[in-house]
């Protein structure tokens, strides 16, 4: 088939190197967003997607919007059989969706219909969930909503992050997505509708979202931070400065106050509403990421001083 492939990040990449791979596909070009700056120097970069893209000699493009007439001509002429998706990252208004004639197609990172929204890996991870995965389906007007071609199961391992979860995914996906426009092709894949119950929403996690607090039980504090982990990453205040959290582990010792800091000779302790955690790796304001044990050592703690 002739595919327009649409998507952004680094998640997105396995995807399009694997279709551009398939000997039964042609990818005739891709729709990324437009560069953006970046850096300290905060020119313009292309996206991961953009990048590859380039690196083969295929056309890229970059609409402001996804409804630019444009843009439209341009797609109208490219005459895509489908168009695969992965988190491309803006709305697709249905006089888009109307162009190729099997439809867009997306991989989204979750078993549908749970976690539909923008981290679902993330939403997954701070759930607790034994088992996520990935879904390709048709993009329709209602979020994530559409009719599901096929899916991939991944277990949650206990000290995932949702970066490494997101990786795993990324890959396995890309096999899924190759699958599903073969199938597409072949005409012996058919959409299923997504049952009505078992809706859940997984929003943009914001940097607020990302903040650590010590009264709950470590075990939402261990989930909390491995979700958010390295994106945008898991944070409380120490001495009124912001002090980054690495993941943590669950220890099984006396009760701490929540937040409170315990230093000993090779590592750092904080209370939470249960049990304390270990500290992994922190980075105080003005420093460089560090084991715990090693920011102690060149930090004075009080006694009874604690992250808030």
């Amino acid at each position: 088939m002739r595919l327009v492939f649409a998507g952004t990040p680094e998640p997105a990449v396995p995807s399009l190197r694997a279709l551009l791979d398939s000997p039964r596909h042609e990818v005739v070009a891709v729709v990324t967003r437009p560069d953006a700056p970046a850096g300290r120097g905060r020119g313009l970069v292309r996206s991961p997607v953009g990048k590859l893209a380039d690196e083969h000699g295929i056309e890229v493009l970059t609409p402001a919007k996804a409804g630019d007439p444009a843009f439209l001509d341009r797609l109208r002429e490219l005459a895509p059989d489908a168009c695969p998706v992965v988190a491309y990252g803006a709305l697709l208004p249905q006089r888009t969706l109307d162009i190729p004639r099997h439809g867009w197609i997306n991989l989204h990172f979750s078993l549908l219909p749970a976690w539909r929204g923008a981290a679902p890996v993330q939403a997954a991870v701070r759930a607790g969930d034994e088992i996520t995965g990935a879904s390709t389906f048709r993009i329709v007007r209602e979020l994530d909503a559409g009719p599901v071609f096929g899916v991939v199961t991944e277990k949650v391992g206990p000290a995932d992050t949702a970066g490494v979860l997101l990786d795993r995914l990324a890959r396995s996906g890309a096999r899924l997505l190759v699958s599903t426009m073969d199938g597409i092709a072949d005409g012996t894949l058919v959409a299923v509708d997504q049952p009505g119950h078992g809706v859940t929403y997984a929003g943009k996690v914001t940097v607020d979202d990302a903040r650590v607090h010590f009264s709950e039980s470590a075990v939402a504090v261990d989930r909390l931070v491995r979700s958010v982990t390295p994106e945008p990453g898991a944070w409380a205040e120490f001495r009124g400065e912001r002090f980054k959290l690495g993941p943590v582990s669950i220890v099984d010792e006396n009760a701490l106050p929540p937040g409170e800091l315990r230093v000993e000779r090779k590592r750092v302790l904080a209370g939470t509403g249960t049990q304390p955690v270990l500290l992994g790796e922190v980075q105080a304001q003005g420093k460089k990421r560090m084991a715990a044990a090693d920011w102690a050592r060149g930090t004075r703690i009080e006694p009874g001083e604690r992250l808030t």
